[in-house]
């Protein structure tokens, strides 16, 4: 039995240990930024199988809903994968409130359409010069896939942008992968100052640097207008709509989203789509369609937590 088998039947075995659930359990836990955390989690199916651009769904506990999350990394002999997360809303707050050992209620992936580069002819792909842009917690799911392209000698540049220095995340990880890393944050205090679509200008019409395909992953509107200028500049673009997700499975009708003259739903046939044909305002008002109930369920945890502490 090889180790990656060895880990997984292990891991099975351990599902109920001395009546504790054991799979799914966090083995690691790091905050990356103020409310953003990093978690490595045991889940040997899910490890073995993951791709760049795939995501997950996680549900926290019996109360907690579905929550859609991009892989951020994956080790395959560990038997773990790696998530990447913001706490904004009840249940992603109640994660936050996990501590390493403890286990999710589910933990349900890979899901989604891989990277379109990696059914690509890997020659093919090393004839291009690639661009990533990730915005804030985009960082995440952008790093898998400039690991995958540089492991198989492709050459990529990578702009992260953040708001500000506190909130720029995996600096490090990303620079061990990139060919050249650039940051950008939009109040000056680290990098370039400016929004990652100003560097992203600078690199090509003040440096002369030139692109074979762009992907974009971060907050929608962040998206929107890097194909804005991208589509300007003649680089071709992808980008990430699992921000618009719900369930995960395509049943809720919730990631239905417009590219060119088709109807798409974002997690059966993305999550990366041609950025350059995707109506990206029908997609910002999508996004907004559960505000409310978001706000209602975040404050209510909120109180709930204050009065358990009293």
């Amino acid at each position: 039995m090889d180790k990656r088998a060895k880990i997984l039947s292990n891991s099975i075995s351990l599902y109920y240990y001395k009546g504790e659930k054991q799979l799914y359990k966090i083995v690691r836990k790091e905050i990356l930024a103020p409310n953003i955390f990093s978690m490595d989690i045991l889940a040997p199916r899910v490890a073995a199988s993951a791709k760049p651009g795939q995501f997950l769904i996680i549900i926290v506990d019996e109360k907690g809903e579905r929550v859609p999350l991009t892989i951020c990394d994956y080790d395959k002999d560990e038997g773990t994968v790696q998530i990447v997360v913001q706490a904004m809303g009840s249940s992603t707050k109640r994660l936050a409130d996990m501590v390493e050992g403890d286990s999710l209620k589910d933990f349900v992936g890979p899901l989604g359409v891989p990277s379109e580069f990696v059914s690509e002819d890997i020659e093919e792909v090393k004839k291009r010069k690639y661009l990533f842009v990730a915005g804030g917690v985009g960082t995440a799911p952008v790093y898998p896939q400039v690991r995958w392209l540089t492991e198989r000698g492709v050459e990529v540049d990578v702009i992260m942008g953040a708001k500000n220095k506190e909130l720029v995340i995996l600096e490090d990880k990303m620079k061990s992968v990139a060919s050249n890393l650039y940051v950008a944050t939009d109040d000056g205090s680290y990098g370039f100052h400016g929004l990652v679509t100003n560097y992203i200008e600078e690199l090509v019409e003040k440096q002369g640097k030139e692109y074979n395909k762009c992907v974009a992953i971060g907050p929608m509107i962040m998206m929107k207008f890097t194909a804005l200028t991208t589509k300007k500049l003649n680089i071709p673009t992808v980008v990430s709509l699992n921000p618009i997700m719900v369930d995960g499975t395509g049943m809720c009708g919730a990631c239905r989203v417009t590219v060119g003259d088709e109807t798409k739903f974002a997690c059966v046939h993305g999550p990366e789509f041609d950025g350059h044909l995707v109506d990206f305002d029908e997609a910002l008002k999508r996004q907004t369609q559960y505000k409310e109930e978001e706000i209602e369920l975040s404050e209510a945890y909120n109180h709930g937590t204050e009065e358990a502490g009293k």
